[in-house]
């Protein structure tokens, strides 16, 4: 983890990421003197409360003949996870735009601090926003919600907001987008697509419970969710995710794909995918293929059929006409 071998910084992110989420591969020798292989498990997704999380502030780092001073860093298990920069909100020249434009030569000086980087944070004091190493500065967006049920109390301190949950967006909603063309964008989670597929797994896990037994059919109604969430388990009904223009649908079923194929109860499910256009199932396949690391193992097939044809994007490199 400290020593990786990609030159360049995206892609050494994107390897020492997919370490963070799936272990690192190791050989052991076992009582009969036969080797095994193992994954070591850097990150304890599932426990936060097992990992070690120091915050540094004024952290120094001394590189190439650079010496920089990042506001806070967050490490985990000494991995530095976040970085956070802050500027004084009393300060009418000390945007948060300006936190945001200190962060970018810090990535050219400074590169092994953000090896393991999964959250740029910036903030003001009253404002702040989440990003990734390859993000402009209009994709640096706000968090707004802890619980995904209501807006975060207005008094709570933004840092908080945004800082919540950060393992389970390590593990579920980042992706490394790669379209060929050599260039690598590092996407993550808006707090809508976060929230949703999490409720969305909870119902999908609800509604597949075995049916009983005692019960050969289903009765008659119509078929909607109403305004009460949740039904009876093994119903087979979840629900409806609305999305606004530019919400950037496509990559929220991928967040969804990822994160249900993990769940044993679906037992390695294969997801198929329904569009009403064209352009639409170009843009969909498109974007699973390029996220393809999230779906990892349990194999995981996503599937588009349009006049006939039949495409899927498998966990392997190759993408299959």
């Amino acid at each position: 983890m400290t020593r990786p071998a990609d030159a360049d910084l995206i892609q050494r992110n994107r390897t020492l990421h997919r370490r963070m989420v799936d272990g690192v591969t190791v050989e052991y020798r076992r009582p009969g003197g036969s080797i095994a292989g193992a994954q070591a498990r850097v990150l304890d997704v599932d426990a936060p409360e097992n990992n070690d999380w120091p915050a540094v502030n004024q952290f120094t780092v001394s590189e190439n003949r650079h010496t920089r001073r990042a506001d806070i860093v967050l490490f985990v298990n000494g991995l530095p996870l976040a970085i956070i920069e802050l500027k004084n909100p009393t300060d009418e020249n000390a945007t948060i735009w300006a936190a945001w434009q200190q962060l970018q030569p810090y990535q050219a000086e400074i590169a092994s601090l953000f090896a393991t980087n999964a959250v740029l944070v910036i903030s003001d004091g009253v404002q702040a926003r989440v990003g990734t190493l390859t993000a402009g500065r209009e994709w640096f967006k706000p968090w707004r919600t802890i619980s995904g049920e209501a807006p975060a109390d207005a008094h709570m301190p933004a840092l908080q907001v945004v800082t919540e949950g950060l393992l389970d967006l390590v593990r579920d909603f980042i992706v490394f987008e790669d379209d060929g063309s050599g260039r690598i964008v590092k996407k993550m989670a808006g707090y809508h697509q976060f929230h949703a597929v999490q409720v969305a797994v909870v119902e999908t896990l609800r509604a597949a419970e075995p049916a009983r037994t005692d019960r050969v059919a289903e009765a008659s109604g119509r078929y909607e969710a109403g305004h009460t969430p949740g039904g009876r388990p093994g119903d087979r009904r979840i629900g409806v995710v609305r999305h606004t223009q530019g919400s950037d649908k496509s990559l929220t079923m991928v967040f969804y794909a990822g994160r249900i194929v993990r769940e044993p109860a679906m037992e390695n499910p294969t997801v198929v995918v329904l569009t009403d256009r064209n352009d639409l199932d170009d843009r969909l396949f498109g974007t699973f293929a390029r996220c393809k690391d999230l779906l990892r193992q349990p194999p995981v097939q996503a599937e588009s059929r349009r006049r006939g044809r039949r495409r899927s994007v498998h966990d392997h490199p190759q993408v299959f006409p």
